[in-house]
């Protein structure tokens, strides 16, 4: 366990949030009719999704480790995983009440929590061997969905299936499972870099300070970001038809 705040992982969840706020704002554009029908799932902004999704998977496997790799703490990850569930089924009423047809029954928040539960498995392995594990869960999603084809709507958060899966926010364990892993091997390899790192003071400068703050309230931030980005969008587009 890691006492103390590491200002870098902040900054690195911060980073992970604006690129999550500027895909979404894509998306908002686009549900508007502001931008082409496609824009926000081709192109770059397929890869920048995919990029941005997998930076939170690996940053919540680096987080398992710095709460949990000396030891689990049992209140404190109950308490974590409570928050993130509580989340995630906010999110899933949202989105069923406001598109039902596209809405998220297995997103980041819901991958995140199974990935956490999964991941106490690993703790004790070596860390090479959780990051093999993570890279042949990324490599099987390329070949282990044809082969097994759990195509039960039931079953698909397993990311076993073939048929199109239709959610504005759909992370099914493979491939996700397999960045969850590589942050939490990598994790447990530079273990004796984080005690040193989380007892260095926070940085003075204001601007590190200012840009740090996001990554400390990532999960509040993730919730509220979307309905004021698409608040806004739908304010503009409502002034300019005025």
């Amino acid at each position: 366990m890691t006492h103390g705040r590491i200002w870098q992982i902040d900054m690195a969840r911060s980073l992970a949030l604006l690129g999550m706020a500027a895909f979404h704002l894509v998306f908002d554009l686009q549900f508007f009719g502001l931008v082409p029908p496609g824009t926000s799932t081709s192109g770059v902004f397929y890869w920048h999704a995919r990029i941005v999704a997998g930076s939170f998977l690996f940053l919540a496997g680096l987080a398992l480790w710095l709460g949990h790799g000396q030891g689990i703490r049992w209140h404190a990850f109950a308490a974590r995983l409570a928050r993130i569930l509580g989340a995630a089924a906010l999110v899933t009423v949202a989105t069923y009440i406001a598109m039902p047809d596209w809405f998220v029954f297995f997103g980041i928040l819901h991958c995140i929590a199974a990935a956490s539960l999964l991941g106490l498995l690993f703790l004790r392995l070596p860390w090479l061997v959780i990051c093999a594990s993570g890279a042949a869960v990324m490599a099987a999603s390329y070949w282990l969905p044809e082969l097994v084809q759990l195509n039960t709507p039931a079953l698909r958060w397993l990311g076993l299936h073939t048929v199109p899966t239709p959610s504005v926010d759909f992370e099914p364990l493979v491939p996700w499972f397999g960045p969850f892993l590589l942050g939490l091997g990598v994790a447990k390899a530079l273990h004796p870099v984080w005690p040193r790192l989380a007892a260095r003071p926070a940085p003075r400068n204001r601007l590190l300070r200012t840009l740090c703050w996001p990554g400390r309230h990532s999960l509040a931030i993730y919730l509220l970001h979307q309905p004021v980005l698409m608040g806004l969008v739908w304010l503009w587009v409502s002034l300019r038809g005025l």
